[in-house]
């Protein structure tokens, strides 16, 4: 599978389309981030496990000064200036969250940037794989679980569905496509990068 990614990369990728399939339809009015716009970078991280291929989430602690508080997201977060790349962010991010060492990670690219309003994020995606699975050590103030979910699970009927959801007190969503993770909801940015992926598997 990873020669076939290898090579599907090689091309031009699904891009913002792909990620608006899982968007909330107001979602096309913020396509474009504005240049105060804050950095940041996450690491889809692909590993062997019993057998088949895996990614791994985590599920950020509840937290009221984080407004993607609880959600589940890839591993990373905001560039610093020691960084030097987007890349160094998701791969500092990766290690410092659950600790995938970046001497673990073989990087096949990055996928589509995105624009998260609510935060004022422009996110920068990576996808990488390690060759086994990880062993995690887990930063017990931002993560409260890391979730393993194989990439079969999301060729499954009925894991794409649609709710609603309060993003704050003021703001309600009606119709949000959402992916089912055994009982959570993985929806926003993480589905839209994640639907990205998941079309460039299809595509190949």
């Amino acid at each position: 599978m990873i020669q076939k990614i290898e090579r599907r990369m090689q091309a031009p990728l699904p891009g913002r389309e792909a990620q608006l399939q899982m968007a909330h339809a107001t979602r096309r009015q913020y396509l474009e981030a504005p240049t105060a716009a804050r950095q940041a970078a996450v690491l889809l991280a692909l590993f062997p496990k019993n057998e088949e291929w895996s990614i791994v989430f985590i599920e950020r602690n509840a937290n009221d000064r984080d407004q993607h508080g609880g959600q589940i997201s890839f591993p990373g977060g905001k560039a610093e200036p020691q960084d030097g790349s987007m890349l160094n962010t998701a791969l500092r991010e990766a290690e410092e969250e659950i600790g995938i060492s970046r001497e673990q990670v073989k990087i096949l690219g990055g996928l589509t940037d995105l624009y998260i309003p609510v935060s004022n994020f422009q996110v920068h995606p990576f996808l990488g794989y390690l060759e086994a699975a990880p062993t995690y050590q887990v930063q017990v103030e931002e993560v409260n679980a890391v979730l393993e979910v194989p990439l079969s699970h999301f060729q499954q009927q009925g894991v794409r569905q649609v709710t609603d959801i309060r993003i704050t007190p003021q703001i309600f969503l009606k119709n949000v496509p959402y992916f089912d993770l055994y009982g959570r909801v993985l929806w926003g940015a993480t589905a839209m990068m994640l639907n990205e992926l998941l079309q460039i598997l299809a595509d190949d």
